[in-house]
């Protein structure tokens, strides 16, 4: 397996990880609101991280890694 497949599959595992882990949370609507806002940036992560393997040059790559960071960053906030 290489760097970049693991990478893709531990951004999966970490997006699946946030979607069990909020799930049990009960529904109203702040709760949801940031739930939605979280789910969103943790599946963003995964999203973006295949798209950096799909990048059609060393600075679109820079550029997407860079979004990943972002979203990691925000969900982890």
């Amino acid at each position: 397996m290489d760097f970049n497949q693991i990478f893709r599959h531990r951004t999966k595992n970490f997006s699946l990880s946030i979607i069990k882990l909020l799930s049990p949370l009960p529904y109203s609507d702040a709760v949801s609101v940031i739930r939605k806002q979280i789910i969103r940036s943790a599946t963003s992560v995964a999203a973006n991280y295949r798209a950096v393997s799909r990048a059609r040059s060393d600075k679109e790559r820079f550029a997407k890694i860079c979004i990943v960071v972002e979203e990691i960053d925000e969900t982890q906030l």
